[in-house]
Protein backbone atom coordinates (compact mmCIF):
# COMPACT_ATOMS: atom_id res chain seq x y z
CA UNK A 1 0.00 0.00 0.00
CA UNK A 2 1.05 3.21 -1.14
CA UNK A 3 1.70 5.53 2.19
CA UNK A 4 -1.22 7.99 0.28
CA UNK A 5 -3.56 4.82 1.14
CA UNK A 6 -1.98 4.49 4.88
CA UNK A 7 -2.58 8.11 5.51
CA UNK A 8 -6.20 7.85 4.23
CA UNK A 9 -7.22 4.49 6.11
CA UNK A 10 -5.22 6.10 9.48
CA UNK A 11 -7.62 9.49 8.46
CA UNK A 12 -10.76 7.53 8.07
CA UNK A 13 -10.25 5.56 11.38
CA UNK A 14 -9.60 8.53 13.22
CA UNK A 15 -12.76 10.24 11.83
CA UNK A 16 -14.59 7.17 13.43
CA UNK A 17 -13.43 7.50 16.66
CA UNK A 18 -14.01 10.79 16.77
CA UNK A 19 -17.69 10.36 16.01
CA UNK A 20 -18.06 7.58 18.38
CA UNK A 21 -17.02 9.64 21.10
CA UNK A 22 -15.57 7.06 23.66
CA UNK A 23 -18.79 6.01 24.14
CA UNK A 24 -18.90 2.27 24.19
CA UNK A 25 -22.20 0.87 24.64
CA UNK A 26 -22.61 0.70 20.84
CA UNK A 27 -19.31 -1.11 20.48
CA UNK A 28 -19.03 -4.31 22.73
CA UNK A 29 -16.43 -2.67 24.59
CA UNK A 30 -15.55 -2.68 28.63
CA UNK A 31 -16.34 0.74 30.11
CA UNK A 32 -17.16 1.56 33.97
CA UNK A 33 -19.84 2.82 36.29
CA UNK A 34 -23.38 2.51 35.33
CA UNK A 35 -25.75 5.39 35.47
CA UNK A 36 -29.71 5.05 35.16
CA UNK A 37 -32.57 5.60 38.24
CA UNK A 38 -31.83 2.34 40.67
CA UNK A 39 -35.00 0.62 40.96
CA UNK A 40 -36.01 -2.61 43.43
CA UNK A 41 -35.66 -5.78 41.52
CA UNK A 42 -38.94 -8.13 40.95
CA UNK A 43 -40.12 -11.15 42.50
CA UNK A 44 -40.21 -12.65 39.26
CA UNK A 45 -38.54 -11.68 36.09
CA UNK A 46 -40.80 -13.15 34.09
CA UNK A 47 -43.69 -10.36 34.55
CA UNK A 48 -40.87 -7.56 33.57
CA UNK A 49 -39.58 -6.83 30.02
CA UNK A 50 -36.15 -7.97 30.24
CA UNK A 51 -34.01 -7.22 27.19
CA UNK A 52 -32.07 -9.87 25.25
CA UNK A 53 -28.76 -8.05 25.90
CA UNK A 54 -28.19 -6.00 29.35
CA UNK A 55 -25.08 -3.72 30.73
CA UNK A 56 -23.57 -5.55 33.87
CA UNK A 57 -21.02 -3.68 36.43
CA UNK A 58 -18.65 -5.57 38.62
CA UNK A 59 -15.89 -4.66 40.88
CA UNK A 60 -17.41 -1.31 42.60
CA UNK A 61 -13.85 0.09 43.72
CA UNK A 62 -13.07 0.41 40.54
CA UNK A 63 -16.56 -0.54 38.07
CA UNK A 64 -16.19 -2.21 35.05
CA UNK A 65 -19.03 -2.87 32.95
CA UNK A 66 -19.74 -5.08 29.53
CA UNK A 67 -22.57 -5.67 27.37
CA UNK A 68 -23.97 -8.93 27.88
CA UNK A 69 -26.66 -11.68 27.17
CA UNK A 70 -29.01 -12.65 30.25
CA UNK A 71 -32.18 -15.08 30.69
CA UNK A 72 -34.53 -14.03 34.07
CA UNK A 73 -35.48 -17.22 35.61
CA UNK A 74 -38.00 -16.80 38.25
CA UNK A 75 -37.05 -14.43 40.79
CA UNK A 76 -33.24 -13.96 39.26
CA UNK A 77 -31.35 -13.50 36.27
CA UNK A 78 -28.49 -15.33 35.01
CA UNK A 79 -25.40 -14.52 33.12
CA UNK A 80 -22.94 -17.10 31.55
CA UNK A 81 -19.77 -16.76 30.35
CA UNK A 82 -19.29 -20.72 29.04
CA UNK A 83 -15.86 -21.30 30.28
CA UNK A 84 -14.00 -18.01 29.41
CA UNK A 85 -13.15 -16.43 32.62
CA UNK A 86 -13.34 -13.09 31.27
CA UNK A 87 -12.43 -9.78 33.08
CA UNK A 88 -16.13 -9.66 34.84
CA UNK A 89 -15.93 -13.43 36.02
CA UNK A 90 -12.95 -12.61 37.68
CA UNK A 91 -14.37 -9.62 39.58
CA UNK A 92 -17.68 -11.23 41.00
CA UNK A 93 -15.52 -13.68 42.36
CA UNK A 94 -13.70 -12.05 44.36
CA UNK A 95 -16.91 -9.18 45.35
CA UNK A 96 -20.49 -10.70 44.14
CA UNK A 97 -22.20 -6.98 44.22
CA UNK A 98 -23.27 -6.26 40.93
CA UNK A 99 -25.48 -4.24 38.96
CA UNK A 100 -27.65 -4.40 35.87
CA UNK A 101 -28.79 -1.72 33.77
CA UNK A 102 -31.69 -2.10 31.28
CA UNK A 103 -34.07 0.88 30.26
CA UNK A 104 -32.30 3.07 31.99
CA UNK A 105 -33.11 1.48 35.14
CA UNK A 106 -30.24 0.48 37.40
CA UNK A 107 -30.36 -2.85 39.81
CA UNK A 108 -28.32 -3.55 42.29
CA UNK A 109 -27.67 -7.66 42.72
CA UNK A 110 -25.87 -9.77 44.35
CA UNK A 111 -23.68 -13.04 42.12
CA UNK A 112 -23.46 -16.28 43.21
CA UNK A 113 -21.90 -18.83 41.04
CA UNK A 114 -24.25 -21.88 39.83
CA UNK A 115 -22.69 -25.55 40.80
CA UNK A 116 -26.05 -26.89 41.07
CA UNK A 117 -26.38 -29.84 38.03
CA UNK A 118 -30.13 -29.32 38.36
CA UNK A 119 -30.03 -25.62 38.17
CA UNK A 120 -28.13 -25.19 35.26
CA UNK A 121 -29.89 -27.60 33.11
CA UNK A 122 -33.28 -25.01 34.15
CA UNK A 123 -31.03 -22.25 32.88
CA UNK A 124 -29.91 -24.02 29.56
CA UNK A 125 -33.58 -24.79 28.89
CA UNK A 126 -34.38 -21.18 29.41
CA UNK A 127 -31.36 -19.99 27.59
CA UNK A 128 -32.72 -22.01 24.70
CA UNK A 129 -36.00 -20.95 24.89
CA UNK A 130 -34.71 -17.16 24.61
CA UNK A 131 -31.74 -17.53 22.26
CA UNK A 132 -32.87 -20.57 20.23
CA UNK A 133 -29.83 -22.46 20.98
CA UNK A 134 -28.01 -24.20 23.88
CA UNK A 135 -25.23 -22.53 25.85
CA UNK A 136 -21.65 -23.65 24.65
CA UNK A 137 -20.80 -26.05 27.27
CA UNK A 138 -23.16 -27.06 29.99
CA UNK A 139 -20.58 -28.39 31.76
CA UNK A 140 -21.18 -26.76 35.35
CA UNK A 141 -17.95 -27.56 36.69
CA UNK A 142 -16.25 -25.99 33.68
CA UNK A 143 -18.72 -23.05 32.61
CA UNK A 144 -19.17 -19.78 34.55
CA UNK A 145 -22.66 -19.18 35.17
CA UNK A 146 -23.76 -16.84 37.53
CA UNK A 147 -27.38 -16.35 39.30
CA UNK A 148 -28.20 -12.70 40.08
CA UNK A 149 -30.18 -12.07 42.90
CA UNK A 150 -31.27 -9.25 44.79
CA UNK A 151 -28.59 -7.89 47.22
CA UNK A 152 -29.04 -8.87 51.21
CA UNK A 153 -31.59 -6.24 52.87
CA UNK A 154 -33.09 -5.21 49.40
CA UNK A 155 -36.92 -5.32 49.02
CA UNK A 156 -38.26 -6.93 46.50
CA UNK A 157 -41.73 -5.85 44.46
CA UNK A 158 -44.00 -8.25 42.21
Amino acid sequence: MSMFTWKRLFGVLAALLVLAGGYYTWMMMPGGALTGTTAVAPTDWGGTPVPNVVELETNPAKPYSVKIWVVPLGANLYVHAGTNRAQWVVYLENNDAARILMDERLYDLSATRVTDAGEFAAFSDAYEIRYGRRPRNEDVNQAYLFRLSPRDGELQVN
